[in-house]
């Protein structure tokens, strides 16, 4: 099945907007920290659209229309969401799709994660969706946007390929999303291929594999649909792993067609030995063509190597650009092979107890936090009052929380009341300067962690103590006699958390209610060097103000109520860098302070 238009920016014009005079539905969309783009509501669309038109360089408070997005405001200007809380920040676009697809009509395609909870696809994948059950086509094969999953329009269901598990899914009828005609000013867009400020898509952050940007962006193989679906891949040859492998086999279908016998059912070749096989001789004793498996023609000349060291669009070498390569070699009658990179090394060689030795200059191996330390009560009046000083003449501009004007009434007068607040009161920040409605702030601190701390929604600036709502837990470190890479003459430091799973507290999403806690314990590491060593002296700091975790929702895997980690990068990669998320990285150790700096944890409140 051929995949239907894309939701991603064409460049067309030169800017990757859409040209004049033509009808457009607009969705806008956030980046997660796995660089997928994830469609904001109608409803909100609406609303951002509408502030658009009033002014296309101010705020959008998104609570205004979701009660569920009180912390979160976007910037018009710089294109990002703010969530007033957290102090986090994400890229949003304005993304356009014909009218004549789901966002036009209003439809949104779910799956039931395994808390019961329905969660949207992504814009491109439920508009691949939509068109194949408009088709009446029985079931919809993904394998070719790089997942494994097989939908079934008669069972209303999600298989995945390798596991054989089922979920369910549902289609249901929204309000439409907005339509647009001509163009935008291109400070309204998120800066197609920009890279500066994208989020990492790390062994962390990306715990499943998603498929490359850049071969989304190119036009799809002509895919045929059989009368049944794809049986389950073989598990007992590696050639089965899926996504990675479908990309290639995507090429070799849509240039070369059906050279050989086991053609899988989507178009995806089945192969039957290892995922590459650079060494087939001919003849004449040179190695053939290999690509997805198949020996494509033989050649007296060697073949070349083309090494792609991350199938996920991470590596040194884009798939997308290692495949164009590849097709153009092949073409002009060059053989070419790629190679996939071997599996990330992510513990070291074992230890014994005897080498595991303390941290130079850092007291303790263990850090607790225990329930008794979990819960403060602070006044959001008192709190607010602390850090704020009266303005008797404020000036004529925008409040940024209610994005009324100053000289007028808070706009969470008549939502929320507090004694002694009035909503036209207004305050300056002691330190930052900036000014707010009162009000305003009593609301957003009501909505964050109330732990004492205020944050200023412009600079960031962190007044009072930030801690997070992280649930009891365990934090040890100690050195161990192996090196890193890109750090051989020092020995390594070695983090363990480990959090249990239990009920959640008043401070978090569902209180009462059990949580997960995934993958703990969770190994982390860091060069026993002296900024090596600071880094670890804050986040041992973090950890006991509960910053480094948080309960949530897994925009991996869908799960909600579990433990998550909280904007803070760790390496979990030991012995090589292939996720991101590994040494050697020049730059991560200044990165994780700028990180920590970021949740108000530094070096000098550390001594403090």
């Amino acid at each position: 099945m051929s995949r239907p238009g894309q939701g991603v920016m064409m460049p067309v014009n030169g800017l990757g907007f859409p040209p004049q005079n033509v009808a457009r539905v607009v969705v806008w969309e956030w980046l997660n920290e796995h660089s997928r783009w994830r469609p904001y509501t109608a409803t909100v669309c609406h609303h951002i659209e509408n502030v658009l038109k009033e002014d296309a360089r101010g705020s959008v408070v998104l609570g205004q229309v979701d009660a569920q997005l009180v912390p979160y405001i976007i910037d018009l200007q710089s294109m990002h969401q703010f969530r007033q809380d957290t102090g986090t920040m994400r890229p949003v676009r304005r993304n356009f799709y014909d009218p004549s697809s789901a966002p036009g009509k209003g439809i949104v395609w779910e799956w039931e994660n395994d808390g019961g909870a329905w969660t949207a696809y992504d814009m491109d994948i439920c508009i691949t969706i939509q068109n194949a059950y408009e088709k009446q086509h029985p079931w919809l094969d993904l394998s070719s946007l790089g997942f494994c999953y097989l939908i079934y329009f008669n069972s209303m269901s999600q298989m995945n390929r390798q596991t054989r598990r089922r979920r369910r899914l549902r289609r249901r009828l929204d309000l439409a999303y907005p339509l647009t005609v001509g163009s935008i000013p291109k400070s309204q867009s998120w800066p197609v291929g920009a890279s500066s400020g994208q989020p990492c898509s790390c062994q962390q952050c990306l715990l499943c594999d998603f498929p490359p940007e850049g071969l989304q962006q190119l036009p799809p193989a002509p895919l045929a649909l059989p009368s049944s679906p794809p049986s389950p891949p073989d598990h007992s040859s590696p050639a089965s792993q899926c996504p990675q492998g479908g990309d290639q086999r995507r090429f070799g279908r849509a240039f070369w067609g059906n050279t050989a016998e086991g053609t899988h059912p989507s178009g995806n070749h089945r192969r039957s030995g290892h995922a590459h096989e650079p060494e087939t001789e001919g003849k004449a004793g040179a190695p053939d063509l290999v690509w997805g498996g198949y020996s494509l023609f033989s050649s007296p000349l060697r073949v070349p190597a083309l090494p792609v060291k991350n199938l996920n669009g991470t590596g040194p070498v884009h798939p997308a650009l290692a495949g164009m390569t590849g097709i153009l070699l092949c073409a002009a009658g060059l053989p070419v092979c790629l190679t996939r990179a071997p599996k990330p090394i992510l513990h070291p060689p074992p230890v014994s107890k005897s080498d595991v030795k303390p941290v130079p200059g850092v007291p303790g191996v263990c850090r607790k936090t225990k329930k008794k330390h979990l819960k403060k009560s602070k006044n959001p009046e008192d709190v607010v009052r602390r850090y704020m000083q009266k303005v008797k003449n404020p000036p004529d501009e925008d409040c940024t929380i209610c994005m009324e004007r100053l000289v007028t009434a808070s706009g969470y007068e008549g939502v929320l009341r507090h004694k002694g607040v009035r909503p036209e009161l207004v305050g300056r920040l002691g330190r930052c300067g900036h000014m707010y409605h009162l009000l305003c702030l009593v609301a957003m601190y009501s909505n964050g962690n109330k732990d004492g701390s205020l944050q200023c929604p412009t600079c960031k600036a962190i007044y009072g103590e930030k801690t997070g709502t992280q649930p009891p837990g365990k934090m040890e470190f100690h050195l161990i006699p192996h090196s890193l890479p890109g750090f051989a003459d020092t020995q390594t430091i070695r983090i363990v958390y480990d959090i249990p799973t239990g009920i959640q507290g008043p401070e978090h999403p569902n209180p009462g209610k059990k949580f997960t806690a995934r993958g703990f314990p969770r190994h982390c590491y860091l060069p026993n060097n002296e900024k090596g060593r600071k880094v670890l002296r804050l986040l041992i700091t973090a950890w006991e103000r509960r910053l480094i975790f948080t309960i949530g929702t897994s925009n991996t895997t869908g799960e909600s109520d579990t433990v998550v980690w909280n904007e803070i990068h760790h390496k979990t990669e030991f012995g090589s860098n292939l996720t991101g998320h590994g040494y050697p990285d020049a730059s991560y150790l200044d990165n994780v302070l700028a990180e920590l700096t970021a949740q108000g944890v530094s070096e000098a409140v550390a001594k403090a």
